[in-house]
């Protein structure tokens, strides 16, 4: 999927209007971009300590990539580690991006913890694909994974879950389902969460704020409102902020950054989180931009957000 000549970046639609073929163009010509050598410079290198390539995982009625992040055997080693931590990744987006786009973060985290890191693309969200399908495939993704340990070469009493964004509600709600299902994960990574879908989600100071700036956000989540959660949905089923009890999961890291309409999203699940008895810390960078840690060629704050992240992952999934 990476591509070596040359591609031009779509330009930005109008969400507010997008019909169902518009939304289709943009998106694929967008990954296309996201996952072209021309985007590194704004995406970031990925880290040579690892190695990257796509595979696919069998789930129930479907096949799913999943792009796969390990760390590059040395001299001597072997070429398969076994045992290692696992970190299961959701990008952000909803309805247009892919794993690609976050190679930096993830080939890092893969050499330096060391780990494997599975990266999910997932579904996106469309007329025909609520959040609903996205959610299942960070749920499955885990639990296959989890279930075929030796054959990833994974220790699964080492497990974490990572997102961004849209990806950070689909970890949310897969470390929820975790804990019902009895999975231990040691960690959950939550950067610049959107954590309901509700009719409220914009009922937020920072919403307000930024709605329009330094990106066009509200357009951008009332579309996403309105795909993911159809008519008749109960849309708190898939908002973890409404969960009925957020005890018992996993240690959590929220990573804020304040210039984000989504911003006081993370600070009030960062409460109650810590009210439900689960432990949390979350951490503010002041001044930097939704989905700033996909882009240290433009925000300064991404390199020192993802060494947090390094860090918490690393002293949570300690053996």
């Amino acid at each position: 999927m990476n591509e070596t000549t040359a591609v031009q970046r779509p330009p930005e639609p109008d969400f507010s209007a997008m019909t169902t073929e518009e939304l289709i163009t943009y998106r694929t010509a967008e990954n296309r971009w996201r996952a072209s050598a021309a985007a590194r410079a704004f995406l970031g290198e990925p880290d040579p300590g690892a190695t990257i390539e796509w595979q696919d995982i069998a789930l129930p009625g479907r096949d799913l990539p999943v792009r796969v992040y390990r760390p590059a055997p040395g001299d001597g080693e072997s070429a398969t580690p076994t045992a290692l931590p696992l970190v299961v990744h959701v990008h952000g987006g909803s309805f247009v991006g892919t794993a690609a786009q976050c190679d930096w973060t993830n080939s890092h985290l893969a050499a330096r913890l060391p780990a494997l890191v599975v990266s999910v693309e997932h579904r996106l969200v469309a007329p025909d694909s609520p959040l609903a399908h996205a959610a299942d495939d960070g749920w499955d993704v885990l639990r296959h994974l989890v279930e075929h340990a030796a054959q990833w070469g994974i220790d699964p009493t080492r497990t974490a879950v990572f997102g961004e964004s849209f990806g950070a509600l689909v970890s949310a709600l897969t470390a929820i389902r975790a804990r019902e299902a009895g999975l231990r994960l040691q960690a959950q990574v939550l950067v610049n969460p959107a954590v309901e879908v509700t009719g409220t989600m914009y009922d937020y100071p920072s919403v307000t704020e930024y709605a329009y700036s330094p990106s066009p956000a509200l357009p951008l989540l009332r579309m996403l409102r309105r795909l993911a959660v159809p008519p008749g949905t109960d849309a708190r089923a898939f908002s973890p902020l409404y969960a009925d009890d957020l005890g018992g999961l996993a240690p959590a890291l929220l990573v804020v950054p304040t210039q984000d309409a989504l911003a006081d999203h993370g600070r009030r699940y960062a409460e109650r989180l810590r009210a439900a008895g689960t432990s949390v810390r979350i951490t503010e960078y002041p001044g930097a931009r939704h989905a700033f840690l996909t882009l240290p060629g433009l925000e300064p704050q991404a390199q020192a957000a993802q060494a947090e992240i390094l860090a918490f992952l690393r002293t949570a999934l300690e053996g």
